[in-house]
């Protein structure tokens, strides 16, 4: 596969218009796992003839492509990561909403395992941990 979203979305035949490679240079942009509300703010930002319609379709397009990932992180909020990058883990805050991403390859061994135990050869999964920080006592 090619490595950008906009490239992606070329090779599976999507129509590019402005507004969905605007919509999909933010994506890509992206460090964090914003929500359509969040896409449109930083999208509307570059064309404000961007609508949250656009946004909403052009993100339901995207996942159904197989070019997004929707994660829901049981806030309410429906958020989204590129499919394409590289695996990892989510450990989410569940006073802030931040959600950190981690990879620990005795997580990665000990999944395999367990799978083998029971009979499988495991083929994918998705690891979401839910904490709150722990208190730092001051010095």
């Amino acid at each position: 596969m090619s490595d950008t979203i906009i490239s992606r979305c070329e090779a599976k035949g999507l129509r590019m218009t402005e507004q969905r490679r605007t919509i999909a240079a933010v994506l890509e942009e992206s460090t964090d796992h914003p929500d359509v509300e969040e896409l449109y703010a930083r999208a509307s930002a570059r064309d404000s003839a961007i609508s949250l319609a656009t946004v909403y379709r052009t993100v339901k397009l995207f996942e159904e492509a197989g070019i997004l990932d929707k994660l829901e992180f049981g806030d309410g909020r429906a958020r989204y990561e590129d499919a394409e990058r590289d695996h990892h883990d989510h450990l989410i805050d569940i006073n802030s909403g931040e959600v950190i991403e981690f990879m620990d390859p005795e997580i990665e061994k000990l999944q395999e395992k367990i799978a083998e135990k029971l009979g499988f050869r495991l083929m994918g999964h998705k690891l979401e941990l839910y904490g709150v920080p722990l208190k730092r006592d001051a010095k």
